[in-house]
């Protein structure tokens, strides 16, 4: 018995690293029909992951899938909770084959190639997260996390992509997303793609973030120049 128990714990201490081994951020490149370089990356957060493409010359986003996730051996089995290419797929349970050496990644049958970006640092924010709530004139005014309505921003140790999405609708409101750094309570997102307006891509907006009792709390000026406090939590 006492054998038995000891290979159990075993398993799960493999089956828990190979789940820690995809945590970070991946990508890859293909060609268009039309001669575009089309730039994919793959967030994994604990629990939660993304998939962008977007053209890696201008910015132009094309498409993004994402959702809850869990590792089964070689499978990671997936519940949609955001498609743009397929919005029918919400709410479905999908799973692929992968294979995995540290720092490339195979992705189901026909092994799509990922390169390893981070392994979820140096971020500090590195995790999904869900807007929770703003501050306005001085007051807070939370939200419901649990509701179908969500603004999820997903970040790896390196990179960032937001998402607004409805999942009893199937509605996809925007994404945007690319490189991030956080020092000193200062956090910098450099945009590589939007999806509501291509022009975004390129700049480099800095926060004040504060992390009060596991919360995030975002301070500075939007895409648009408002002011804006933002509170998010963790997933």
């Amino acid at each position: 018995m006492k054998r038995i128990m000891l290979l159990l714990i075993s398993f799960a201490f493999v089956t828990s690293v190979n789940a820690q081994g995809l945590i970070g951020a991946w990508e890859t490149t293909t060609t268009s029909e039309d001669g575009k370089e089309l730039r994919t990356v793959a967030i994994f957060a604990d629990g939660y992951q993304a998939f962008t493409t977007y053209d890696a010359r201008t910015g132009a986003f094309v498409k993004t899938h994402g959702g809850s996730w869990k590792l089964e051996d070689n499978t990671v089995r997936e519940t949609i909770e955001f498609d743009t290419a397929n919005p029918e797929r919400v709410g479905s349970d999908v799973s692929y084959e992968i294979e995995h050496n540290g720092d490339e990644l195979s992705l189901g049958d026909n092994l799509v190639k990922f390169k390893r970006i981070d392994a979820g640092s140096p971020g500090e924010l590195q995790g999904a997260w869900l807007m929770s709530g703003r501050v306005r004139d001085g007051e807070t005014r939370l939200r419901d996390t649990d509701g179908p309505r969500k603004t999820m921003k997903i970040l790896s140790g390196t990179r960032f992509q937001w998402i607004a999405y409805n999942t009893e609708t199937r509605q996809f409101m925007g994404t945007g997303g690319g490189t991030y750094t956080t020092d000193n309570g200062e956090y910098t997102e450099n945009i590589e793609f939007f999806s509501r307006d291509d022009s975004k891509a390129g700049l480099s907006l800095k926060f004040n973030f504060e992390l009060v009792d596991g919360t995030w709390h975002h301070k500075g000026f939007s895409s648009k120049g408002d002011p804006m406090h933002e509170i998010w939590s963790i997933r």
